[in-house]
Parts: structure tokens; C-alpha cells; sequence
């Protein structure tokens, strides 16, 4: 926690120093009070994941959270922005801890963000989607200092054809108590680093034809740090990995390691290097409705990075919002399938057989970091079972597995809004650790918010009701009713 303020208290700086640049005209703040009952071993997967790592696996449980935020103002050339929100509660997996604690500033098209921040992944729908393959909304936020061009600013000279964005990051893991006190079995890492970088482009310019194409790429890594290790006997080993400057410059552009990295990290990227190709292409007409494929192709280290391999796994998506109606406003279905991995075979070459077959890739798990996860959450796509639901080991359930995903939101009132989200997946396991028999797993979400605007003693509040089931033989069943009552407001200056 000390080392979590060291890394936050230059936001503070930041934000004192830049409030000349733009008057602060309000702070927006919440409180949200969310209850959850039911049955089974764990509380309903959609309860809990895609939560920012704020739901509860365990069934009947309480949460408190609460946050103060100023906004960034996009209608000025100098901005800036903070925020930050405290969760606690009851059957949590932490009693209390900073959810959002960050500072931010913009000037033109260029952005800087320090702290922990809830940032969603690109292109798909945050409230609908199943989860972006590298970042999701699934996991804890990592402490980071981000700059770069956040929002897709216009390349000059193509009068609005063109667009571009992107953004360099380093920051650190906070997990290492957690870890160590929860990890029993296998690899467990201590003070990882943390390094993240994203490039995208944007064709088409709607104000002229509606078809519009974006392409872009996204990479992170987990370097430095040390990885221990139980022995049978019961004694705890650890690999001090590298963490000086040539470990940062080779987290940004990624090379094997050296004579100071273990035995496997001189022949493959030295750290957990990890991404995915993001390429979508929407209709957006002037008319109220518009649509939108995309297709996210995850690899690790440089398999599948390349078209070296068949580009068989991946999350295949279309998302559609509704000419306006009652009853239904937004519809995404994905399907995500990540079975290949580059195939079952694995063989780092030497000199008698000079060979390299990039296969089992293992998706989300690194035999020194454990897995790419952030307080037992996975960061990407949720579908792959996070650690916590292990029995204390980083080990993933299954990676090998198809899915079919729809998500859709409606507003039949001003006040009444809902989303509904319903998965189906069949899993296999990995290829080192097969499942006995293919696992099928079924969760269900529906969800209604009441938010009155014409009751002036009500205004500002919210409440909101989930029914939420899961099936079938890879988590088990389970059934919950949760409750949320929220207050919004603002406070002016």
C-alpha cells in the first residue's frame, strides 16, 4: 500500500499543477450499495467478472463503493482530470481497498494519465461484450503512467480520412501480498512491472460516406520481479528476473533474453509478452442506427504474432445499435474461439536439432509470472476462468475452449432501462493439463435499472435488480438475486 501512494502522490502534483489551464466547473461523485443472495458454490459468473474485479465469487455478499470524479472537458485545447473510488464490503475478496485513485491531462489531441484507472479495451462494447481479449473490463486496474494520443485525432492533411491513436505505459502490480499469501501451489510472482503500448488507425470519414475501417495493434508485458517457487520438501525458492533499464527497454521492444534471465527466457521474449490484432469495419449511416464487425486475434511472444500460423483462434464479433424503438437499442453476438493455440507441439530448437515449432501456446499463462492476471483476475477475456476460481494456484482451468456470446440493452421508459447477457462454452482444458471430459458451461444475466428523472425526491438515485444463473459441469450451478441502490450527483463551482 506504501509503495501504491508513492506511485499516486505525483497525480496530486499534477493536478495542482495544471488547475490554472481550465476552471473546474464540478465534480461528479457516487456512493452504490450492492447486495447479492443466492445458491451454489460461487455467486453468478456475470455478478462477478467484468466487474473491474469488483464482484464477489462468493455467493452472498456485500459491497460499498463510492467515488469523486472531475471530468475531462473535451470542448477545450488545455483539460485535466482525476478521480478516485474506494470499494469495501462483506464475503469480498479484499475487505477495502483504492479502486481509482488517478490524474490526468490533455492538451490538443496529446493526453497523460497517471494512477490506477478503470480503462476499457478497444473496440468492443464494455457493458455487452464478453471481454476484450487482451484488456477486458474483468480485472483490477494496474497503477500506470500512460501519454499518448487516447482518442482517434485526424492525420493532417487527409481532411478527416484518416485518424490515428495510441499510447506507451509502464506501471507496477500491487498483488504481491495477495499472492503470496494466497498461492499453495506452483509459481507465484513478487514486484512484477508492467508495460503496455497500442497503435491504431481509422479510414473513412462518416461525414462524407458511412463505411468506416479500423486496424490496430496492442501489446503488454509482465517483466521483472521475482518468481517463487514451493519445492516437495516444502521450502520456497525463487529467480530474481532483471528489472534495470535494458529490462525496460526490451519490455518495449521485445527481445530474447541474456545470460541474466533463466534458461527458458534466452531462447524465447524475455518477460510475459502478450497482444492482439484489432480490425473492425462499420456502417454508420445519419440515420439513429449503425453496425459494426470486428475480429480481435490474440498471440504470445511472437507466435501467431505473424502470419506464420493459421489465424483460427480468435473473438469474432458484430455489434448493432437499433433504429430507436422501445424495447430493444443495442444487440452484440460474438463468438470466441481458441482451441488452435498454435497447435499441440512445443520445441525449443539446439544445436542437434536446429528446429523451432512455435505450438501450445497456453493462452493468459507464463511459467515465471503465472498468469496474466491482476489479483487472481484475468485481464483479458474472462470465458478463460480466472485463477480465483482455482484451488490457489495461478494454473488455468481451461484455455482451449469455443463460445457464443449475445449481449442486448433496451430503454422501454425514460426512467427503466435493462441489458440482458447469456454465454454458452464448451471446454477443453489445456494441452499439458486436458480436461477428463469436455465441460460445458452456461451463465445467464438479466438485469433492470430504475433511474427516476421525474420525482424531484428521487432524482440522482438509481436502483437496480440482477437475476443471474449459471450451468453445467465446468463451474457448477448456481442462482442469485442482486441489488444495487446508487446516489449520483454533482457538485458545482
Amino acid at each position: 500500500m506504501t509503495k501504491l501512494f508513492r506511485f499516486i502522490l505525483p497525480l496530486l502534483m499534477l493536478t495542482a499543477l495544471t488547475a490554472h489551464a481550465e476552471r473546474v466547473d464540478s465534480l461528479v461523485w457516487h456512493a452504490d450499495l450492492t447486495a447479492a443472495v443466492g445458491g451454489g458454490e460461487h455467486s453468478p459468473f456475470w455478478f462477478a467478472n467484468n466487474t473491474y474485479g469488483q464482484g464477489s465469487i462468493e455467493p452472498n455478499n456485500v459491497r460499498l463503493t463510492a467515488g469523486i470524479f472531475k471530468p475531462m472537458r473535451r470542448d477545450s485545447r488545455w483539460s485535466w482530470g482525476a478521480g478516485l473510488e474506494l470499494t469495501g464490503g462483506v464475503r469480498q475478496q479484499m475487505p477495502f481497498h483504492i479502486q481509482q485513485a488517478y490524474g490526468e491531462i490533455r492538451y490538443r489531441c496529446l493526453d497523460a494519465m497517471i494512477g490506477q484507472k478503470q480503462i476499457p479495451g478497444a473496440i468492443s462494447n464494455p457493458r455487452l461484450s464478453s471481454g476484450n481479449l487482451l484488456f477486458s473490463t474483468n480485472a483490477m486496474p494496474i497503477p500506470q503512467i500512460r501519454l499518448g494520443i487516447f482518442d482517434y485525432a485526424d492525420v493532417w492533411g487527409t481532411r478527416g480520412w484518416l485518424g490515428v491513436k495510441g499510447y506507451l505505459s509502464y506501471g507496477m502490480f500491487t498483488d504481491s501480498r495477495w499472492l503470496r499469501n494466497w498461492v499453495d501451489d506452483g509459481v507465484y510472482p513478487q514486484n512484477v512491472l508492467y508495460h503496455s503500448k497500442g497503435l491504431w488507425l481509422r479510414n473513412g470519414n462518416t461525414d462524407k460516406f458511412p463505411l468506416q475501417f479500423e486496424a490496430g495493434i496492442e501489446m503488454a508485458t509482465q517483466f521483472g520481479g521475482s518468481a517463487y517457487y514451493r519445492t516437495n520438501d516444502g521450502q520456497i525458492a525463487y529467480t530474481k528476473n532483471p528489472s534495470g533499464l535494458k529490462a525496460f527497454w526490451k519490455a518495449l521492444v521485445p527481445l530474447e533474453g541474456d545470460d541474466s534471465t533463466i534458461a527458458g527466457e534466452k531462447t524465447n521474449i524475455q518477460g510475459n509478452f502478450i497482444g492482439n490484432w484489432t480490425f473492425a469495419l462499420s456502417w454508420n449511416p445519419k440515420a439513429d442506427w449503425n453496425v459494426k464487425l470486428y475480429y480481435q486475434h490474440m498471440f504470445e511472444d511472437h507466435s501467431m504474432l505473424y502470419i506464420e500460423y493459421p489465424w483460427k483462434d480468435g473473438l469474432y464479433g458484430i455489434e448493432a445499435k437499433l433504429p430507436r424503438n422501445r424495447w430493444v437499442s443495442r444487440v452484440v453476438y460474438e463468438f470466441l474461439y481458441t482451441k488452435d493455440q498454435t497447435g499441440p507441439v512445443y520445441w525449443d530448437k539446439t544445436d542437434k536439432i536446429p528446429v523451432q515449432i512455435s505450438g501450445r501456446d497456453q493462452y493468459y499463462f507464463h511459467s515465471i509470472y503465472g498468469a496474466w492476471q491482476n489479483w487472481g483476475r484475468i485481464i483479458g477475456n474472462p470465458l478463460i476462468i480466472s485463477p480465483i476460481y482455482s484451488d490457489h494456484t495461478l494454473s488455468l482451468l481451461s484455455s482451449r475452449l469455443w463460445a457464443h456470446h449475445v449481449g442486448f440493452e433496451g430503454e422501454p421508459t425514460d426512467d427503466i432501462s435493462y441489458r440482458v447477457l447469456l454465454t454458452f462454452s464448451r471446454n477443453w482444458g489445456t494441452y499439458s493439463n486436458p480436461l477428463p471430459e469436455v465441460a460445458d458451461n452456461f451463465n445467464f444475466l438479466a438485469e433492470v435499472k430504475w433511474a427516476p428523472s421525474n420525482i424531484p425526491a428521487l432524482r440522482g438515485w438509481e436502483g437496480t435488480v440482477g437475476l443471474g444463473a449459471d450451468g453445467g459441469s465446468l463451474l457448477g450451478r448456481s442462482v442469485g438475486l442482486q441489488i444495487s441502490i446508487a446516489k449520483r450527483g454533482l457538485i458545482r463551482f
